[in-house]
């Protein structure tokens, strides 16, 4: 026979799933110990720990060595694309995502994994419109939130026509890279105009949970972004892998 709600481990679950979710529990915060719980609950150290292996099991939790456990510190980054938005943070000379997890009262970080010159994917060579040989500058970067990785992100650029520019080095970049395509007095003077996003959801890679540090079955949001110039002539290509259970999206869109 099947256990229903009435079973002390789904009840000791529920409570605390919904302490969590609320924000009743803030992210970092010692649960009550097994001995606590099973009195609390009038039940035994091994319910207890069936229920917090289910918490944990949907990443709400974690174990540390010979501390108990802990409410995941889980960082939820709105993203709201708009062309207002991205007009707003330019002339503010900040990178999108830093400006939005600022304004949401966190700290955002890109750390540069490493940047490349080397022969494209074929799609990203599709996108770029790049020819038979062209090769591609790629700035490879972690993007945090609270010291915590919640996306990957990799930039490919035309090498042509950054190949001689500070996109080309492994530097953090004042004002981000777009500064720098759109600076009237620099090698590049192109502006930007608008971008096209495709967006899959799926499960990671093994390197992906590694990188973001997923708990099991979280899944991520690959986001393919093609940005083009006013001559709508392609610049860049983005693909970011972003943890699902990080990130809330809102998109903006002038119908007339």
């Amino acid at each position: 026979m099947s256990e229903g709600p009435a079973f002390p481990y789904q009840r000791i679950r529920d409570d605390l799933r919904a302490e969590i979710l609320a924000g009743n529990r803030t992210f970092g915060e010692k649960l009550p110990s097994e001995n606590a719980l099973a009195q609390r609950y009038g039940t035994t150290r091994p319910t207890v720990r069936r229920a917090l292996a289910l918490l944990k099991a949907e990443g709400l939790v974690v174990a540390h060595q010979g501390q108990g456990m802990f409410v995941r510190p889980k960082p939820r980054v709105r993203l709201l694309i708009s062309g207002s938005n991205y007009r707003t943070h330019r002339e503010a000379g900040l990178p999108g995502f830093d400006a939005q997890v600022r304004e949401q009262g966190m700290s955002p970080e890109q750390r540069i994994r490493d940047v490349v010159t080397l022969d494209p994917p074929d799609e990203i060579a599709r996108r770029l419109e790049l020819d038979e040989d062209a090769q591609v500058v790629v700035r490879r970067r972690t993007f945090l939130v609270d010291g915590l990785p919640v996306a990957l992100c990799d930039s490919y650029y035309p090498a042509d026509l950054v190949a001689d520019t500070v996109i080309a080095q492994p530097r953090r970049i004042k004002g981000g890279v777009y500064a720098v395509i759109e600076d009237a007095t620099g090698p590049i003077r192109r502006q930007v105009s608008h971008g096209v996003e495709d967006l899959v959801c799926r499960m990671p890679t093994g390197e992906e949970t590694a990188e973001l540090d997923l708990m099991p079955g979280v899944p991520v949001v690959r986001i393919l972004r093609t940005v083009y110039d006013s001559e709508d002539r392609p610049l860049e290509v983005q693909e970011s892998i972003v943890a699902a259970d990080s990130h809330e999206f809102r998109y903006e869109v002038r119908m007339r």
